[in-house]
This record gives C-alpha cells, sequence and structure tokens, in this order.
C-alpha cells in the first residue's frame, strides 16, 4: 500500500521503455507498472499565487482514465485555486490516490464559489493522503464576517472546503483542513470511509466551522484525528447508520454532536452510533444529540454508545437537547418529531464549568437511556448536578452528579 501512496521512480532499467511510452501521456509508471500522474506536468505551478483550477483538474481527468492503481501527485508547493472537482467513476482504476505533498490555498472571492471549494465524487477505491504537513486551507478569515448562518434561518451557506460525496471504500488519512470558509470536511452519501490521522484547526470564534460533517452514509470511521474548531469538532447529521468514532482530540469547539435532526422534510433515521476513547478540552458540549421541534417528518435516533470518555473543563458534558434552536427567537409549539432509543452513557469523566453537567432533555419521552460509571466535577463551588425531562434513565455503577430523581 506504501508503494501506492508515493510518487515512484523508476531505477530498473526493464521499464525504460515502458515510461517512455508514458511520457506522452505526462504520466510515469511506477514499480508494479501503475500509473502516476504529476500536476506539474499539466501546467500547476504551485508558487502559491498563479491559479492552478484547469490543471489539477485536468489532471485528475488523465489519471482518472488511467487503468491500476493510479496515483495523483501534488508536489511540495503552494497551490491557489478557486473550486474545483475531481469526479469518477474512474472505472479502470483499482484505486485512486490523491496524493497531497503541498497545500491546496483557496480563492478568497466569494463570486467564483457554490456549496464547496474541492469536491471528490462518485470514485470507488478513493484514497486522500498526505505527506509533508499536506493541508487544504481554506483562507476562511476573509469570508467568516459574510456568515449570517448563526442569527439567520435563510442564510446563505458558504462553501464547505472540502466534500466527499458518493464515494465507495473510501480513504482519507494524514491530511490537514485550516481555516475552512464553513464546514472544513463533509461526507455525503458514502459507504465505507475510513479516516484517519487528519488535523483540522480553525480559531473558536470561527461559525460553523465543523470539523467533519456526516450524512446519508453508512459504515463511517474516524480515528486518531485532532480538532480545533469553532463549531461541532464532529456532527452526525440524518440518515447515518453505521458510523464508529475513537481517539479524537476535540477542543475547542462545540463538542460531538449527533444532530442537529429533525428540521427537514424527509429526514432518515440515524442508528448504530459508537463513540469511545476521546478527549475533550475546553469545548462548548461534550458529546450531545439534538433535535429540533416542530420536525416536518418523524424519525428515529437511536442504538448509540458513548463510552470512554474524558471531559476537561467542558460546559455540557452529556446532553439531549430536544428543544434545540441556535436563533434568538423560537417558537416551542410541538415537540420534536425524532423519537430518542437505546443511548448509552459509559465511563465518562472530568470536569464541568457550569453546574448541571447530565442535562437529559427530551420531548417525546426517551427510550432505553443508560448512564453507567459517570464522574463528572463541578469546577465552581457547589457540586454538579443533574437536569432531566420526559425521560427516566437508568443509572449504574457510580453517578456524579447524582441522578435524576
Amino acid at each position: 500500500m506504501e508503494a501506492r501512496l508515493r510518487l515512484l521512480v523508476v531505477v530498473v532499467a526493464a521499464l525504460c521503455a515502458a515510461v517512455a511510452s508514458a511520457a506522452s501521456n505526462s504520466s510515469v509508471v511506477g514499480y508494479h507498472g501503475d500509473p502516476t500522474f504529476n500536476v506539474r506536468n499539466y501546467g500547476a505551478k504551485g508558487n502559491g499565487q498563479t491559479d492552478d483550477s484547469r490543471a489539477l483538474m485536468t489532471a485528475w481527468k488523465a489519471a482518472c482514465a488511467a487503468t491500476g492503481a493510479v496515483t495523483l501527485v501534488l508536489p511540495p508547493g503552494t497551490y491557489y485555486i478557486g473550486p474545483v472537482q475531481f469526479h469518477g467513476p474512474c472505472s479502470k482504476a483499482t484505486t485512486m490516490t490523491f496524493l497531497m505533498q503541498g497545500t491546496l490555498k483557496a480563492a478568497t472571492d466569494l463570486k467564483r464559489f457554490g456549496n464547496d471549494w474541492v469536491e471528490f465524487g462518485w470514485v470507488n477505491h478513493l484514497i486522500v493522503s498526505g505527506q509533508n504537513g499536506a493541508a487544504f486551507d481554506g483562507q476562511g478569515a476573509a469570508s467568516w464576517p459574510f456568515n449570517k448562518c448563526p442569527i439567520r434561518k435563510d442564510c446563505k451557506v458558504l462553501p464547505t472546503s472540502v466534500l466527499f460525496v458518493n464515494n465507495n471504500n473510501m480513504v482519507v488519512q494524514n491530511v490537514a483542513s485550516v481555516n475552512s470558509k464553513f464546514f472544513h470536511m463533509a461526507l455525503l452519501q458514502c459507504s465505507g470511509a475510513k479516516i484517519s490521522g487528519v488535523r483540522i484547526s480553525a480559531p473558536e470564534s470561527s461559525p460553523n466551522t465543523d470539523g467533519i460533517h456526516i450524512e446519508r452514509s453508512n459504515g463511517v470511521s474516524i480515528a486518531d484525528t485532532t480538532i480545533a474548531t469553532g463549531d461541532d469538532c464532529i456532527s452526525i447529521g440524518q440518515g447515518n447508520d453505521n458510523i464508529d468514532v475513537a481517539r479524537v482530540h476535540c477542543g475547542p469547539g462545540h463538542g460531538m454532536s449527533v444532530g442537529s435532526l429533525g428540521r427537514y422534510v424527509g429526514e432518515g433515521d440515524v442508528t448504530r452510533i459508537h463513540v469511545r476513547d476521546m478527549t475533550f478540552h475546553g469545548t462548548m458540549n461534550g458529546v450531545r444529540i439534538k433535535t429540533w421541534e416542530n420536525s416536518p417528518t418523524k424519525s428515529n435516533a437511536a442504538h448509540m454508545l458513548f463510552e470512554n470518555l474524558v471531559m476537561n473543563d467542558v460546559q455540557n458534558p452529556i446532553i439531549i437537547d430536544q428543544k434545540y434552536c441556535p436563533y434568538y427567537n423560537c417558537e416551542h409549539k410541538f415537540v420534536s418529531g425524532v423519537t430518542i432509543k437505546d443511548v448509552q452513557f459509559k465511563n465518562i469523566k472530568g470536569t464541568a464549568t457550569t453546574q448541571v453537567a447530565v442535562l437529559l432533555k427530551c420531548g417525546v419521552p426517551c427510550q432505553g437511556v443508560v448512564l453507567q460509571d459517570v464522574d463528572l466535577r463541578y469546577k465552581g463551588k457547589g457540586v454538579s448536578s443533574s437536569k432531566c425531562e420526559n425521560v427516566r434513565a437508568k443509572y449504574a455503577g457510580f453517578q456524579n452528579p447524582k441522578p435524576c430523581p
């Protein structure tokens, strides 16, 4: 696998003929006969000023048409680009590797963008891999003042830095995302995705800069990743199944969220979520399930396990909020249409900066909520407490704060 994830240099004389043949296509052949493409051969400058958008998409098109375990290399440098689409299907490729050894730097003119900046779509066995501190630099600071979504429902959504859409059996590893305009990374309708070794950062004040957002996907794992941003470190939206999150450090940010759910017509169920071995530092929330009231469609959020979590100075370590609304004026006419059931919180320890360390605020009565071995100490004067609405949780093992009556 490592041979597929770096630019291969031909050193065996027997391969010279193959290299000469491939040269006309601006590619070289690796040790195993697998084609490698270099974006510099397609006109990319990598000087941080020249717009390399067209060169990168031209290089991708050539690589996507190749046969075998294909690698497209982004050598060291800074590649200034506007919105780009790296689309499949790459039907002849057994794997399609986008190997980043440099930085992709986003344009700042919002007029150039639609919903996203870098889009990988409709590719089977896609590998996005980084070396040498490779990064997606969204240059979001110039755009954040134009983001009105925290205060207006009818806001214009800014572009997500990296969107993965309709990819199957995908790997994303060892890359960074800094200062996204909106979400850093988003997965939409992906099946089988492994994300690891990712580093995400943006200022705590940056609006809607969710680290990794997942929607209508299944079989997704996120591991060994560090996220410091201005919104949710990870947000699991509607229509997801079988999501595993492990060994992620979150903070600053808004924590690890399932939701928000129940806002739009036709939302799917969220099922089989496993979050484990996470550390939260100075976040607004720890683990949170959030659903809107007045849901136009009924759905379920079920079969979730949050375990082995450490909270360091977290405002709301454990929270279920079925009256979620981030705006100043919110109507509370109807209960949420999302039914929450079979949710377990196990071995969660640390410190809370607000006195209510466990908040279970359900609309439709939550079913099968279990808290086991919870130890959350209040950092101020007094002791931590629990608050519950429309839920009869079950408790096991040590409990601090005390259970709801």
